[in-house]
């Protein structure tokens, strides 16, 4: 993992600012949060959390589930941003993916910048890594923690080792 932070992370707080300007799109119930998939400075995906295909009807959230009993990494009916910028890039730049970066970016209710925290969601971390992507990073702390896609799966499994 490479921390970013200082003088340094100016030059990629724009991707970050950018995924926090798709999160406001987000219609989730539980977080806000947006993804974009940067290659050579271009933006070749974007992604926001809220229910499959942008419709209503396929919330489960509001249900009567117990979502408690899920994974900490899908205790929502959502599609994750992390997800859908990358089924964006894929469908819109296939052999573009390769080698790219995904900016995570998670938004409070006023839309400000809030800590992604460390890795921990599997499903995310397998996707990223099989789609060809080449780097997570996540806004942690006024700088950028920024992954490779094996590291950043790693870190996921290891959110969840028994001590």
């Amino acid at each position: 993992m490479q921390r970013v932070v200082g003088e340094a992370v100016s030059s990629i707080r724009l991707y970050f600012e950018q995924a926090a300007n798709v999160a406001t799109n987000a219609t989730c119930n539980r977080a806000h949060c947006g993804a974009i998939i940067v290659k050579d400075g271009e933006i070749i995906g974007s992604g926001f959390n809220g229910p499959a295909l942008g419709d209503e009807a396929n919330r489960a959230c509001d249900s009567e589930l117990n979502l408690s009993i899920k994974p900490k990494y899908d205790k929502t009916c959502c599609i994750h941003a992390e997800w859908r910028a990358i089924l964006n890039a894929c469908k819109n730049n296939a052999t573009r993916i390769d080698g790219s970066t995904l900016y995570f970016m998670r938004v409070d209710q006023n839309n400000d910048f809030t800590d992604a925290g460390d890795p921990y969601c599997t499903t995310c971390s397998r996707f990223t890594l099989e789609s060809g992507v080449g780097f997570f990073a996540l806004w942690n702390n006024e700088g950028a923690d920024i992954y490779t896609a094996a590291e950043y799966n790693e870190k996921s499994y290891g959110f969840f080792v028994k001590d």
